[in-house]
């Protein structure tokens, strides 16, 4: 008999969805246009959403941390886990309202499959709205046209950091940007193809992709580029349509 499972494998999205959204508003014009977005997105795609706006550095871990209990309480299976960190940031790290720092490897520490037991083998997604450097991209001219091997005597284990998802909107290195009035290019695209498209998340990522590399920025006169970054151990398609 073989061991091998379709391609097809999806995660069963039956159960509860949540989401949790930490956002620096202070100093970040365009934040509340991002969150109004992502309000309609996880009303559509049937996620209980909880907001926290302007968390210090410790209040990022401290909800992250208050999230996991919660999604180990919840009563019911939970199917998915939605997290989007909105803050000024560079590489690996995020500021906080009162101007200190935090780790985001800390951050996605807290529902992993050891630290969150509901989400063990769930699908956990990540969404980033930060910068990660000082570089600028002017851009480049172009031309031309799951295997299971359980034995009897040993039970199936699942690694640490599998089922998730972690999407950045700025490559390493880079500037994120965000509109004044019209909020950022990267969660307005992110909800604009969740909400507008069918398809598997990694398939809708890619569109985000597409539509970002296309989309000619402004910058104090100066054209840019900028495209996400997508980061993933899933290990079965997610669908969230």
């Amino acid at each position: 008999m073989s061991n091998l499972r379709p391609l097809e494998e999806k995660y069963d999205m039956s159960g509860a969805r949540l989401a949790l959204t930490l956002c620096v508003t202070k100093a970040r014009e365009g934040s509340e246009e991002d969150l109004d977005a992502l309000e309609h997105m996880f009303q559509q795609l049937r996620f209980k959403s909880t907001v926290k706006r302007d968390p210090t550095a410790q209040q990022f871990q401290e909800e992250l941390e208050k999230f996991q209990q919660v999604i180990d309480s919840w009563e019911e299976p939970i199917s998915c886990a939605f997290v989007v960190l909105m803050a000024h940031g560079k590489e690996g790290l995020l500021k906080g309202e009162d101007g200190e720092m935090v780790k985001l490897e800390n951050l996605f520490e807290a529902l992993n499959n050891k630290n969150c037991q509901a989400l063990r083998a769930k699908p956990k997604v990540y969404i980033i709205q930060a910068c990660r450097g000082e570089q600028r991209d002017s851009g480049e001219i172009v031309g031309g046209d799951e295997i299971v091997m359980v034995t009897k005597d040993s039970p199936q284990t699942i690694p640490t950091y599998t089922d998730a998802l972690h999407v950045y909107s700025t490559v390493e290195g880079y500037i994120s940007y965000r509109h004044d009035q019209k909020g950022s290019c990267f969660i307005q695209t992110l909800v604009d193809v969740f909400t507008k498209r069918k398809g598997h998340i990694l398939e809708l990522l890619t569109e985000v992709t597409r539509q970002m590399a296309e989309a000619e920025l402004d910058q104090g006169g100066e054209p840019r580029k900028v495209n996400p970054e997508i980061q993933s151990t899933l290990r079965k398609r997610l669908y969230l349509q």
